[in-house]
């Protein structure tokens, strides 16, 4: 459960959160396209609608207004005069002042008629502003205007669109601006004389504070919508995959859960069974599939788990089995040491390290009679426990027929057909045997394809012994081998061995060899055979290093001390 808990606090966010949250990521962005596609088309309708107003009214003005009261009134307010009376009418106050000039110059009843008919367009059309321009190349001059007083008359204000660049036959555009009157909406249209040359401006403002004001409030009612659509589509979309996505998931893993609870509960050796097979699913998605591929993965598991448990339980009492025979052949292996603790004419020292439980090499020694010893040392084909078998046969035969005064090479030639007879499994085993005459010194041997000994004279270094093997034992019925001889003299040493030492291999897969045998048994000057094995034991761990072992690791050592007096038998 520990395992479960540390999955479940890694979660950030829940399948539902995260779809949520796409949701509404897609709900705004949709929603505010919108919303801006629907401002923009209803700004630009508007905005449309009101140029094509001014623009309408502006025509229509100028086709009121007579030419020649334009005329006369240019004249006058390109007066110098003007200016110094306007300068004295702002500073006192006194608009009047530029009325009792305006009648003096003669143009004040023409001013008059022509802000009576701005005056009514402007109430009539329900214009905010209207107006008459000198408009020139730098500057704009006011002619008329209703809705200020007599002083702006004649005043003047930058223009950086010349008045000269419009002709009868060009339409000046409508344009939509803010400034400090507000939102207004502007169109200008020429006053043409009689000869068809403008010679003035017509100005129409209409305000669009409200219609700007009318947009702001559509945009918050949008934003509104969208927020509360945004938020009824979060709760439908989290009910609805709660229903079919949520709640299915979460009865799933709390059902996984649930199994493995249990499992931990009653130990990985039995099967057990959850909620998991009475879930109901009703959706045919991929929910379903998902219920039907952890139904079957229980199962399965469930199955796997009888298996596993059948499995283990055979592997344990094999163990248990090759534990026994680990013990029995090493109790079949002289394992006592000193064996012949009354025999001082010679020292003898064995030992076997298995690749497994059970090995295919074995080493013997025993008394032939109370005047010679014999030593063997086999290693049988294969590995565990067919080669163990075969051992046991192989050591057997090879003691029960040496006896006294029987030639080694027809001790071989018997067992070798024995072997032959009942060998189905086509085994094959490499023997070494030597029986040294402890009075005379000799040493008889014979070979079936097994190493070569290394001796050790008195004195002197260990060297390997060449000796021609025969064929291997068991190999082929009907096989004749010869024994050899050599004389031995007190202080001499026998090491014999199998495969297993000289094949010993490191992770760079170098094997240990003949080589560095002979420099690790050198390396012991005392003749102590104990010694002597485990220095070759530990030189071969230290070169294997970490590599696993592949063969039985088998040594004998005979030293031959001093020779047995005839008396003494």
């Amino acid at each position: 459960m520990q395992s479960n808990k540390k999955i479940t606090d890694k979660r950030r966010f829940s399948v539902v959160m995260k779809i949520t949250a796409i949701v509404i990521v897609m709900a705004i962005l949709i929603g505010s396209t919108a919303i801006y596609a629907g401002y923009y088309l209803h700004s630009t309708t508007m905005n449309q609608y009101y140029k094509n107003q001014v623009v309408n009214i502006s025509k229509t003005l100028s086709k009121y207004i007579p030419a020649d009261y334009i005329e006369q009134l240019k004249e006058a307010a390109s007066d110098p005069e003007l200016e110094i009376v306007r300068e004295e009418a702002i500073a006192s106050d006194n608009p009047d002042l530029v009325k009792d000039w305006m009648i003096q110059k003669g143009v004040y009843d023409d001013y008059e008629k022509v802000l009576s008919i701005l005056e009514d367009f402007r109430n009539n059309m329900g214009m905010t502003y209207v107006y008459v321009l000198n408009n020139q190349a730098n500057y704009s001059t006011y002619l008329a205007d209703p809705d200020e007083d007599m002083t702006i008359f004649g005043k003047r204000e930058d223009n950086t669109a010349g008045f000269e660049q419009y002709t009868s036959n060009e339409e000046i555009p409508p344009t939509v601006s803010e400034g400090e009157y507000g939102w207004l909406c502007s169109g200008y249209e020429p006053i043409y004389s009689e000869d068809g040359k403008a010679i003035a401006l017509i100005g129409v403002d209409i305000s669009m504070n409200e219609v700007v004001s009318q947009q702001m409030d559509f945009l918050k009612q949008m934003l509104t919508w969208l927020i509360i659509l945004t938020l009824i589509i979060v709760i439908l979309v989290i009910c609805y995959f709660r229903y079919t996505l949520t709640k299915p998931l979460q009865k799933l893993a709390g059902s996984a859960q649930t199994f493995v609870a249990r499992r931990e509960e009653k130990g990985s050796k039995e099967p057990v069974q959850t909620a998991i097979s009475d879930l109901t699913i009703k959706s045919n998605d991929e929910i379903r599939d998902l219920y039907d591929s952890i139904r079957q993965m229980e199962t399965d598991i469930n199955q796997y788990i009888q298996n596993i448990t059948a499995v283990t339980a055979e592997k344990e009492r094999i163990g248990a089995e090759l534990n026994i025979a680990t013990q029995i052949q090493s109790s079949m292996l002289p394992c006592i040491f000193p064996p012949f603790p009354n025999r001082e004419e010679f020292d003898i020292y064995a030992s076997m390290t298995p690749a497994k439980e059970v090995g295919g090499d074995f080493y013997d020694f025993f008394m032939v009679d109370d005047r010679h010893i014999a030593i063997v040392m086999a290693d049988v084909s294969g590995k565990g426990v067919p080669a163990a078998l075969f051992m046991v046969i192989g050591k057997t035969l090879i003691k029960d027929h040496t006896q006294p005064g029987i030639d080694l090479g027809d001790i071989f030639s018997k067992v070798n057909n024995l072997l032959c007879e009942s060998n189905s499994e086509d085994m094959f085993i490499t023997a070494f045997e030597g029986v040294l005459n402890l009075v005379t010194g000799e040493f008889r041997y014979v070979n079936a394809g097994h190493e070569m000994p290394f001796i050790r004279k008195k004195n002197e270094s260990f060297e390997a012994y060449k000796i021609r093997p025969g064929f291997v034992l068991a190999g082929m019925e009907g096989m004749r081998y010869k024994s050899g001889s050599m004389m031995l003299e007190p202080g001499d040493m026998i090491f014999q061995y199998t495969d297993g030492v000289t094949e010993a291999t490191n992770a760079q897969n170098e094997l240990f060899g003949m080589d560095r045998l002979q420099t690790t048994l050198n390396s012991v000057k005392e003749n102590d055979t104990h010694a002597i094995l485990t220095a070759v034991k530990n030189g071969i761990d230290t070169f294997v290093g970490d590599a696993p072992q592949f063969d039985d690791i088998t040594m004998l050592c005979l030293d031959y001390k001093k020779k047995m007096e005839v008396d003494a038998q």
